[in-house]
């Protein structure tokens, strides 16, 4: 195992820790930024560290079609073949053949799908995952699993599940760095608790470094969502990481966090940075609406990141979709915003005022007191009053 996690502070089910990498030494709660192609859309490597970034994500499907898993060992890694010091994460491949390829089929051997690159079938089997990640040089790797959208139900949730339980093993047996790459296993089993508990105990048994919840943030409603996290992080180990994966919305991570969840990625809020959006404690702001035409004032006045404190609203507005640099200075705003929540989170949990941060993190979201049912169930299990920032 090439991690320690040691929890330095607790409020009811959320913690916060210290995770210690091969390349880095991170504290969660923490939200990975997507960097497909080993790189953050329109920032640079620096810009990532000057805003706190600890884990960046790289997608294994895009980077072993280009600049193929081969190239990057040969240039000595992801690490270095992008210039990040700090940890890597990579997923499986898995998710992308699914969601990108209509044409992937999956079997036991593993997922076939088309060749983008020249048409022909090709294979992804859990041992080539694993190969091509151990080839990528991430200090943390994800197993192949047998991805399902939530919204569907019925056997094929059923198998999915047990066949990501079968792969498991053979990841595992893949696994060629096990001392310097730390394997995690991704919890399935759809919307079903009986599914879910049979898959978090089976990938328990097999004493993995850490472990993922997959197989949400699909369409599901929101009720579903944090029941099901709340169910995994009852039933995964104390001592090892737990990440939900695909979840980037602010207040989706402060919920999951409360429930014990350490980490989170997604392609939000970089996404909608390119569709002109900018996060703010009171939700988003649309900057591309002709309100900002005229606009003097920073995106958010209490933010100290270097786009709040040189640009205006009209400046960004003239900008937006229409030169990449409003892209670029939305991203590295909303992605500095990411990372002070994340500090946020961690900062209140050990100083002992979690339920304060949460109360005031939801007052601003929501002034009217209208917090959305699915938040006020799944504080009540995470034991934190929330009564003072709801009006019902």
């Amino acid at each position: 195992m090439a991690l320690r996690f040691e929890v330095l502070g607790r409020f009811n089910r959320a913690r916060a820790a210290r995770l210690t990498l091969p390349h880095f030494l991170c504290e969660t709660p923490l939200f990975m930024p997507v960097g497909t192609q080993g790189t953050i859309k329109g920032l640079t490597t620096n810009q990532l560290e000057e805003i706190g970034c600890q884990i960046i994500l790289g997608n294994t499907y895009h980077l072993a079609l280009r600049p193929t898993s081969e190239l990057i060992d040969e240039l000595g890694g992801l690490h270095k073949f992008m210039n990040w010091p700090r940890a890597l994460l990579t997923d499986s491949g898995g998710f992308q053949m699914v969601s990108l390829l209509h044409l992937a089929d999956i079997t036991e051997k593993g997922v076939t799908f088309q060749s983008p690159v020249d048409g022909k079938p090709m294979l992804l089997t859990p041992e080539e995952s694993i190969e091509i990640q151990n080839r990528i040089g991430a200090d943390i790797i994800m197993a192949l699993d047998d991805v399902v959208k939530t919204t569907i139900t019925g056997p094929r949730i059923e198998e999915a599940m047990y066949r990501t339980l079968r792969w498991i093993d053979r990841c595992i047996e893949a696994h060629k760095r096990p001392h310097e790459q730390n394997l995690f296993g991704i919890v399935q089993g759809g919307l079903d608790p009986v599914l879910r508990d049979i898959c978090v105990r089976g990938l328990v048994d097999r004493n993995l470094p850490g472990y993922a919840i997959g197989g949400l943030a699909g369409g599901e409603d929101k009720d579903s969502f944090w029941r099901v996290v709340a169910q995994c992080t009852a039933a995964l180990p104390e001592d090892k990481p737990r990440y939900v994966m695909g979840v980037g919305y602010p207040l989706d991570i402060v919920v999951c966090s409360a429930l014990g969840a350490d980490m989170y990625d997604c392609v939000y809020p970089t996404r909608t940075a390119r569709f002109g959006t900018a996060l703010v404690p009171e939700g988003v702001l649309r900057l591309k609406h002709q309100a900002m035409a005229d606009d003097t004032r920073p995106i958010d006045p209490t933010c100290a990141c270097l786009v709040c404190k040189n640009y205006t609203r009209a400046y960004i507005h003239c900008l937006v979709t229409k030169d990449a640099m409003g892209s670029q200075l939305l991203s590295y705003h909303n992605l500095y915003y990411m990372m002070k929540l994340s500090r946020n989170l961690h900062s209140s949990i050990v100083e002992g005022r979690f339920p304060e941060f949460v109360c005031t993190f939801l007052q601003k979201m929501f002034p009217k007191g209208d917090v959305p049912e699915w938040v006020c169930n799944a504080m009540e299990v995470a034991g934190i009053d929330i009564s003072s920032c709801c009006s019902s």
